[in-house]
């Protein structure tokens, strides 16, 4: 490389580490709530990069706390065994032996490589389900389907699928607090002593709500919030969003998302993000750099 462009890349480092300067100041520490799913959790190389971006969050102070999904590696498990999966509005009906596998995936293959890749970066991770330390109690999660033919609503029973009944932020905060990162797969226990599978945007809501997190990212296969012609909406209030899930410009799977968002946001968190997973250190990106890369939504 020619000295001019190597003062050139050097200028362009210290370019990117300054603007990122106010931004750490800013949110250290501060809670941030990361819902991580989608590509990011299954290409090797965006595995690698939320790890690092997660230790060096930590580095610099800020306090992350991951909560992770793991639909696809539970489907894959699933088929192996032999196990025919349904799904109801969306939702896997989760019987005792598909619970089994759920907890199996997401309490141990995939929480623990979580805490892995993080910790092989510097970081020091803790894997916690909802049931360690009281974490997350759940219920029973039901849905009703009505025909016209039907007389009263049909109850469907999806098992061992449930919602947040109330979460106790007690073992998150003390790890916290000793400089560990917690990264949380979305299991509770109900007041049975069953096991419950439950919905990993909406434990990630919930739990920023009850932390009185600075902000809620949730990461995603889709560039943010787009309009109708497809461009990306940001900087949106609360409003701006009730007004554009009421005309139908956010619809279908993203209204589980947005809906985990206004509820935190409605519940004191400061803003919601959601963002592409699909790009290198989206994390980082929204965070520490005057544009960002995905849908900020101000409480």
């Amino acid at each position: 490389m020619n000295p001019e462009a190597a003062e050139t890349t050097a200028t362009d480092i210290a370019r990117v580490l300054i603007e990122a300067l106010p931004y750490i100041q800013r949110f250290s520490g501060k809670t941030l709530v990361i819902k991580y799913g989608g590509n990011a959790m299954v290409d090797e190389h965006l595995k690698q990069g939320f790890a690092r971006d997660i230790v060096l969050l930590k580095q610099v102070g800020i306090n992350p706390v991951v909560v992770h999904g793991g639909g696809p590696q539970i489907g894959q498990l699933l088929a192996r065994l032999g196990i025919e999966t349904r799904f109801v509005d969306g939702l896997r009906v989760t019987d005792r032996e598909t619970m089994d596998v759920v907890q199996m995936v997401l309490g141990g293959l995939v929480n623990k490589e979580i805490v892995n890749l993080i910790n092989g970066f510097g970081g020091r991770a803790v894997g916690l389900t909802g049931k360690d330390g009281g974490l997350i109690r759940a219920r029973r999660l039901t849905r009703t389907r009505q025909t016209p033919e039907m007389n009263v609503p049909e109850i469907i029973d999806l098992g061992h699928v449930g919602e947040v009944a109330a979460i106790d932020p007690a073992v998150v905060n003390m790890l916290d607090s000793g400089d560990f990162i917690p990264v949380i797969a979305p299991i509770g226990v109900g007041d049975d002593g069953a096991a419950y599978n439950i919905n990993a945007d909406t434990v990630a809501g919930k739990l920023a709500s009850v932390l009185g997190a600075e902000k809620l990212i949730l990461l995603t296969n889709t560039t943010g919030v787009l309009d109708k012609a497809g461009g990306l909406l940001t900087g949106l209030s609360v409003g701006d969003v009730d007004g554009l899930i009421a005309d139908g410009t956010i619809h279908g799977g993203m209204l589980p998302k947005i809906g985990c968002a206004l509820d935190a946001l409605r519940s004191g968190v400061k803003s919601a993000h959601i963002i592409d997973g699909r790009v290198e250190h989206a994390v980082l990106l929204e965070l520490l750099t005057d544009r960002g890369i995905g849908t900020l939504i101000r409480g």
